[in-house]
């Protein structure tokens, strides 16, 4: 007989400023992610809104703002644009392949060129190495680091150009973070390309979702995720399409929760 479920205890992070919208708070929700029920809990937790961090699952909980939803991309029912069927044959040379969660010494120079160009003050900027190490390989669930490479020549691996973090679950696949070349002369739309690239995996596959993170309306950071259609957003019902959905409100999960700062650190996307 197995043990019973037990019913995981939820804390809050401090107040801290929005990375999103400027002049707001925000504030997260969060439980850890152990024992031999931490992958059906992660993808319930998933269904109402959480995103995973290592072994930590995480949502917002801001006292006066409900800027931030939940987004999935409806795989089996995707029709790529005009744009991103371009895009598509541009990157389609590119070489991928869904490795173990191990993290090389290239996908951390790829990261640190990422986050030095998009993302220079923002929470990850200063990850080390074993910061990364943690992020990529504390995972309780089903894991890959998803590679992006230019051809091979003579059986030489190609240079890595991208990456993607991503957890498989039953219903879909979920980006928990990806990060790719923005030098200059870098190839252009390769955020989108990785995005597009695990809408179709995830189709042909046999999985209906794709989980985006979170969508903020008046940010421009995270305008590019309702370029990807159909999408569901997460609301007072339930998932529903994008357009059609009163967002003021996600479902709940239960009462008040105790103030308890996380051990760490929790990704955005």
């Amino acid at each position: 007989m197995s043990a019973p479920f037990r019913f995981p205890k939820f804390f809050v992070t401090n107040p801290s400023p929005c990375p999103y919208l400027p002049g707001k708070v925000e504030r997260k929700v969060f439980t850890e992610l152990s024992g031999r029920h931490s992958s059906e809990l992660n993808e319930a937790l998933g269904r109402i809104g959480f995103r995973r961090s290592q072994s930590v699952a995480y949502r917002p909980s801001c006292i006066d703002c409900s800027a931030c939803v939940s987004v999935r991309v409806k795989a089996d029912q995707f029709t790529p644009s005009a744009t991103q069927r371009k895009l598509m044959r541009r990157h389609a040379d590119l070489e991928v392949s869904a490795c173990r969660p191990w993290t090389t010494e290239e996908q951390y120079a790829l990261l640190r060129g990422y986050l030095a160009q998009r993302h220079p003050g923002g929470g990850m900027a200063e990850m080390d190495e074993h910061d990364f190490a943690d992020m990529v390989e504390q995972t309780p669930v089903r894991t890959y680091v998803v590679e992006y490479r230019e051809p091979s020549v003579d059986g030489v691996p190609g240079r890595l150009v991208g990456a993607c973090l991503s957890d498989q679950q039953g219903d879909g696949l979920s980006m928990i973070y990806s990060f790719y070349d923005v030098d200059p002369g870098a190839r252009r739309g390769l955020g989108t390309y990785i995005i597009l690239d695990h809408i179709i995996r995830a189709a042909r596959s046999g999985l209906p979702f794709v989980y985006l993170g979170y969508w903020v309306e008046g940010s421009d950071r995270m305008a590019y995720k309702a370029t990807f259609k159909p999408m569901e957003r997460l609301g007072r019902e339930g998932w529903a399409p994008m357009d059609a959905v009163d967002i003021t409100q996600a479902p709940s999960i239960g009462d008040q929760l105790p103030s308890r700062s996380p051990r760490r650190i929790l990704v955005d996307a």
